[in-house]
């Protein structure tokens, strides 16, 4: 397969770029193994965007970068505005104030892109620790489900992001001169990743796989030999009943539980479950929007209103115990009505529409960075299913720094690699 790769200008290692690699790398090596590691490398870059004001590089930032900055101020903004009508206070802003900082990353890395090889090892290093962890904590300390230094629902769902965008990663390793090293250190990240989510027991990664499959095969799949394919197809599925019949994965508990959570519900009209409850405030939160669909309730709103409904016999009062309803969408429409509906979305959907264009590009390190950045919020949509995933810090950063690393080295080889 033919690939092209950076111009040499932009393969010297200088200072700043040696700077946002080793930030990069930290990004993913230590995100799930450190108490709050994902922040780390995100912070660096941060304060490393200084030098922007200082050195003012040419950043030629274009209308396809303006439309992911937007995406991401609009968030920002009608959630800001929401906790200044809600009178949530300052600690309110926290969560959508790093959507602005992962803004200048952003710009940093489109000014002094990392080198590809600290993006893909340190995501590959990180799911591996992170599977590794959970291993441990599932098989020698007998915990239930792993949940290292997050919410086991958190935990799982990260570690299984990694351990696709390193499936992304293979088209980069292709290319590399020593390929085999690197292909096997992606495929192994890959596998801990996923298992990582298996050992938390956190069913909503679980739940998107098929589109995660879907995307892979718009991206590399169709130049695949046609043995190779079924060989994949094989490898998946087999993989699959493997991690269903063995016993300490608990995946075929979790799955019984599914069900039997949802016969529940239905048939005995028993709420207390995890399922059960999910519904509850679905149902809850659905009626708050039917109430104020343009402008939401807020958070406190939110609040108030689900306990009224509960007092009133609407819902179980199960669907109380939460501050949001445990589902991306539902919430933000509950919350801030249409437009945090609509912002939402555009979050998503800006991203995956724009790295989408090069998923087939003859350059397989451009092709692989479009790949992941499809993957980003593709996932995110899933574990926004049975999940609000940005009301963690967790799960804001994540989003919010490795967009601003994926949409910064895309940006980039995509200006490199367009014609002169």
């Amino acid at each position: 397969m033919p690939a092209m790769t950076f111009s040499s200008s932009i393969e010297t290692l200088t200072p700043m770029r040696l700077y946002t690699s080793l930030s990069v790398f930290l990004l993913g090596t230590i995100a799930l193994i450190v108490p709050s590691g994902y922040s780390v490398g995100a912070v660096m870059l941060l304060l490393g965007s200084i030098m922007l004001l200082i050195k003012r590089p040419p950043l030629g930032v274009n209308r396809r970068d303006w439309l992911v900055i937007a995406a991401m101020l609009a968030y920002a903004a009608v959630s800001m505005l929401e906790v200044w009508w809600d009178g949530q206070g300052s600690s309110g802003l926290d969560k959508p104030s790093r959507f602005v900082l992962a803004i200048p990353a952003m710009l940093l890395v489109m000014a002094y892109p990392p080198k590809l090889s600290y993006l893909w090892a340190g995501l590959a290093i990180g799911a591996i620790g992170a599977g590794s962890w959970a291993a441990w904590q599932k098989l020698v300390e007998g915990e239930w489900r792993a949940g290292g230094y997050t919410h086991v629902i958190q935990f799982g769902n990260l570690s299984m992001l990694m351990g696709i965008l390193c499936l992304a990663g293979l088209g980069w390793a292709w290319v590399q001169p020593r390929r085999m090293p690197w292909l096997a250190l992606l495929l192994v990240g890959a596998l801990m990743g996923i298992l990582g989510s298996l050992f938390s027991g956190s069913r909503g990664g679980w739940i998107g796989l098929p589109f995660v499959l879907l995307v892979l095969y718009q991206g590399y799949g169709r130049q695949l030999p046609s043995m190779l394919k079924i060989g994949a197809l094989l490898a998946v599925v087999i993989g699959g009943l493997l991690m269903y019949f063995i016993p300490q994965t608990n995946v075929q508990l979790r799955v019984h539980e599914a069900f039997n959570d949802v016969e529940l519900y239905i048939l005995d009209d028993n709420p207390a479950t995890s399922v059960g409850a999910r519904f509850e405030m679905w149902k809850g939160a659905s009626q708050l929007i039917l109430e104020k669909p343009f402008t939401g309730w807020g958070e406190n709103g939110y609040k108030q209103g689900m306990q009224a409904l509960a007092d009133k016999g609407v819902v179980h009062g199960v669907a109380t115990i939460y501050g949001h309803a445990h589902n991306e969408f539902i919430d933000a429409f509950a919350k801030r009505g249409m437009v945090g509906l609509a912002v939402l979305l555009a979050l998503y959907l800006v991203p995956m529409r724009l790295f989408a264009r090069q998923m087939t590009a003859e350059n397989l390190e451009l092709r692989s960075l479009a790949v992941a950045g499809v993957l980003l919020p593709v996932a995110f949509i899933d574990f926004g299913l049975t999940q609000v995933f940005l009301t963690h810090n967790s799960g804001v950063m994540m989003y919010a720094f490795l967009l601003a690393v994926l949409w910064g080295l895309y940006s980039r080889q995509c200006k490199e690699s367009a014609p002169s």
